[in-house]
């Protein structure tokens, strides 16, 4: 019988939907689809450690460390060959130091697969999973030129049983794999390489659910999918609908169907409801029509509104073709296709083919990336070789020992270490607003806060320990209330993190004035800004509206965002900046600029 993975949490820490869905909400919702009887729970990959370094709200390894805290599931993460999360390769060393601290960190399941398909780029990371005793799932990306050729493919997966994979898994980015060709790749891709087979595929219109089902019938033993609102707005499969179908087929997954959809009225709550997609369906008619990503679309589209070529879409994408073609046919997994597509862009808006190249296109066509499946045409080589600047270097992560060197001072652990390598700028800012963060809470943290620490965690013990439903103490003007919550795991003598309460959305409240009031949803301590260095997410006489970020309230080491539900003016914020606050404190005070709301 078939099992499924689910994708849920990984998607809503990447774009479009990173942010949508504080950190609090999502450690309730990965309880619940612990629950579910999933295979694993696939948390994190490239785009969501992009995402958080960018946003610079938390680390991605806190986000993994709490989610392993609250789940039995074992958890996943997505990894893109040499480039793993990043858009840059890495050296031998590098690529096992990740996987090493990301096993430390919880990860049980390793996704591997190379954007050009090409296994030997495969080999380093594969050692280092297989050292930490970690299972190893070889992906292997369909995304096929127009003769819709997978030779190559079932000739690479023969080489994966080597590298120690306990599974293959067929990853389609494009939605372009149809039913009777996942048929016959599941079998064809088991008789190659003796192992289990499973399966990931996106696209449209039901294509993806109709491929894993024709997927199931020919032996596919793992199927990811996702909730039902993802899958509906970002062209997934849906767990629900899989589930059922499966079961009527006589392949029940195990997965409990009614379990899903809690999880999935948790989604709903924050992602709201809005009729039209994250995903245009003019963008996913254009994906289809030419079997690219719909997310690599959406992006070629943003960029050409932005410099007012947006009428010239459908030029780049019959651009985008050609350049495949002579590169050799690769996959367009990421960072590949952006790659692919920056290039075309220049090639339409400049008026004339390879003028300017990217230094990215560069690096693919001189084989620095890895071999694509097909031989690139000699005339782009050609091309690539004489416009070359001798003096121009590689663009690659940096050797650990010379990032050690080189941020001294700033990184504290050899997993932020890796965040620097892969991510440069970006992450030096999310490490500076961690430490600023730190460094602000110790300064107030002094008398009677750290007093008031230790007699909570005091309070906690009695709870524990007792077996006592709820403790509440006040004295000098404090007041401590702690309830014991069934199926919540305490905190360990080894210092794993205590479980904390699930917000609600922030209350709203509207007092006799008119104004709104929003107050804290959770006990944490009060930041206006990402980071000392940044400006304020709002101030007094600001106009948000909702889903602008109004502050963040940080909870065992868990930043979570308070947004605004409403468009509405800033009359009055009444915390300071790094002060603790309490459930149900006012933190905001809005004047709504539609007039008072409905109760």
């Amino acid at each position: 019988m078939p099992t499924l993975a689910d994708t849920t949490i990984r998607l809503l820490g990447q774009d479009p939907l990173a942010g949508a869905m504080p950190t609090a909400a999502q450690l309730q919702l990965a309880e619940v689809l612990d629950r579910a009887g999933f295979s694993y729970l696939e948390v994190s990959g490239g785009g969501c450690f992009e995402s958080a370094v960018k946003r610079g709200v938390e680390s991605p390894w806190e986000r993994i460390r709490a989610l392993k805290a609250r789940v039995k599931t074992p958890l996943g993460l997505a990894l893109r060959g040499r480039f793993l999360v990043g858009s840059r390769p890495v050296d031998a060393d590098f690529a096992r130091r990740f996987v090493a601290s990301a096993a430390e960190n919880g990860i049980d399941v390793f996704r591997l697969h190379d954007p050009l398909n090409d296994v030997s780029n495969l080999r380093e990371a594969a050692e280092a999973i297989v050292a930490a005793e970690r299972d190893f799932e070889a992906g292997l990306v369909y995304s096929p030129g127009p003769t819709g050729d997978v030779a190559s493919l079932i000739e690479r997966a023969k080489a994966l049983p080597e590298l120690g994979a306990v599974r293959v898994l067929l990853h389609d980015p494009t939605g372009s794999l149809q039913p009777h060709k996942a048929e016959d790749l599941v079998r064809a891709l088991a008789e190659a390489s003796g192992l289990p087979i499973g399966i990931y595929i996106q696209g449209s219109g039901g294509s993806a659910l109709a491929a894993s089902l024709a997927a199931a019938r020919a032996g596919a033993q793992l199927i990811a999918c996702t909730v039902f609102p993802l899958a509906l707005s970002l062209h997934r499969v849906s767990g629900e609908a899989l589930a059922e179908a499966l079961a009527g087929m006589g392949l029940d997954p195990g997965v409990d169907v009614a379990t899903l959809w809690q999880a999935t009225d948790i989604v709903d709550e924050h992602l709201g409801d809005e009729p039209v997609a994250p995903l245009a369906p003019r963008i996913a008619v254009r994906a289809a029509q030419h079997d690219v990503p719909a997310g690599l679309v959406a992006g070629v589209d943003g960029t050409l509104r932005a410099q007012g070529a947006g009428d010239r879409l459908e030029e780049v994408l019959e651009e985008l073709d050609h350049i495949r073609a002579e590169v050799g046919w690769p996959p367009l997994a990421a960072p590949i296709g952006s790659v692919l597509a920056n290039q075309a862009m220049l090639n339409v808006l400049s008026a004339s083919r390879y003028l300017s190249i990217v230094d990215e296109l560069r690096s693919l066509v001189s084989g620095f990336f890895g071999t694509p499946p097909e031989p690139i045409d000699p005339a782009l080589a050609r091309a690539v070789q004489l416009t070359h600047d001798p003096e121009t270097q590689e663009d690659v992560v940096a050797p650990l020992e010379e990032l050690r060197e080189q941020s001294e001072g700033l990184a504290s652990s050899e997993e932020e270490l890796l965040l620097l390598g892969l991510f440069g700028e970006d992450a030096e800012h999310l490490l500076q607003a961690i430490r600023g963060r730190a460094s602000g809470e110790d300064d107030e943290l002094s008398g009677v806060d750290k007093a008031r620490a230790e007699r909570i965690r005091e309070v906690v013990r009695i709870v524990q320990e007792t077996g006592i439903g709820e403790v509440t103490i006040e004295e000098a003007g404090m007041r401590i209330s702690v309830r014991a919550t069934p199926d919540v795991p305490a905190a360990s003598a080894n210092g794993a993190p205590l479980a904390i309460p699930e917000p609600e959305p922030a209350p709203i409240a509207r007092p006799s004035n008119g104004l709104v009031r929003v107050e804290s949803p959770m006990v944490g301590t009060f930041y206006r800004a990402p980071d000392p260095a940044s400006p304020p997410f709002v101030q007094e006489g600001d106009v948000v509206g909702p889903g602008h970020t109004l502050c963040i309230l940080e909870a065992m080491k868990l930043m979570n965002e308070v947004k605004a539900e409403l468009e509405a003016v800033v009359r009055k914020i009444h915390i300071e900046n790094g002060q603790p606050v309490e459930f149900g404190q006012v933190l905001f005070e809005l004047e709504p600029l539609a007039g008072p709301p409905t109760l």
